[in-house]
């Protein structure tokens, strides 16, 4: 039977007079990657911030391990991490001192033979003595995902974790994604707008518009329901609807 290591029930957010996020609920069970797809401004970064704890919802929860994220955040986020194109790491310091920052948040041990791994894995080293403010956006992208698997996370988050990467990094970091969940049975929400990347990384697909989530299933059974050839012409259809 699979385990539900993420439960979102009923989730809202209002923010003044809008609603970003509509009474949104679905599963995500145990060594899954799902993808969550939708237009700018859809909602998909605010359902992430509340399933970290980040934003207070104005209603439902957030069950992680069958725990409310809310009343035991600092216990979850142990096994949890994350990465948002929203969210910078401190730009005076450097990237080899960023991640050792986080290491030590987290308290991993064996935290230099932890990051060095990383920082070789990840194609690091040539920058890592460089301040992160100073880094192009490519190479931010690439020091976040290092950060977001500092901790050897049971739970990864992960908004646009490609964007502005160039195809050739981008399918290795997609591959190192595959790999880490593999290996690690780890369970993983990818917020993503790039198709081929959810169509191959993720076993099932939230579709959201305005703050609802449309449309879920794999995505060649979305492609089959819509008449369409890939999950982008899916994707533009539901969008232009």
């Amino acid at each position: 039977m699979n385990e539900k290591i993420i439960q979102v029930k009923n989730l809202s957010k209002q923010f003044g007079n809008t609603l970003a996020v509509k009474c949104i609920s679905f599963n995500i069970n145990k060594s899954n990657i799902i993808g969550l797809l939708g237009p700018n401004g859809c909602g998909k970064s605010t359902t992430i911030g509340m399933m970290l704890g980040l934003i207070k919802p104005s209603s439902g929860t957030v069950l992680v391990s069958g725990q409310n994220i809310e009343n035991n955040r600092t216990g979850l986020l142990e096994k949890m991490n994350f990465i948002s194109p929203y969210i910078e790491l401190p730009k005076k310091l450097t990237v080899e001192e960023n991640l050792e920052v986080y290491g030590r948040l987290y308290g991993v041990k064996n935290l230099k033979d932890k990051l060095s791994d990383l920082m070789e894995k990840l194609n690091l080293n040539d920058f890592k003595s460089r301040k992160t403010g100073e880094l192009s956006s490519g190479q931010k992208n690439r020091v976040s995902l290092a950060k977001a698997l500092v901790n050897d996370p049971e739970i990864l988050l992960l908004d646009e974790p490609t964007a502005s990467l160039d195809p050739d990094v981008g399918d290795y970091v997609r591959s190192f994604i595959e790999n880490y969940a593999s290996i690690k049975g780890a369970t993983i929400l990818l917020a993503s707008h790039n198709m081929n990347e959810v169509e191959r990384l993720c076993h099932q697909v939230l579709m959201m518009k305005n703050g609802e989530i449309i449309d879920k299933g794999k995505s060649s059974d979305l492609i089959n329901k819509h008449g369409r050839k890939n999950l982008e012409e899916v994707f533009l259809k539901i969008a232009r609807e």
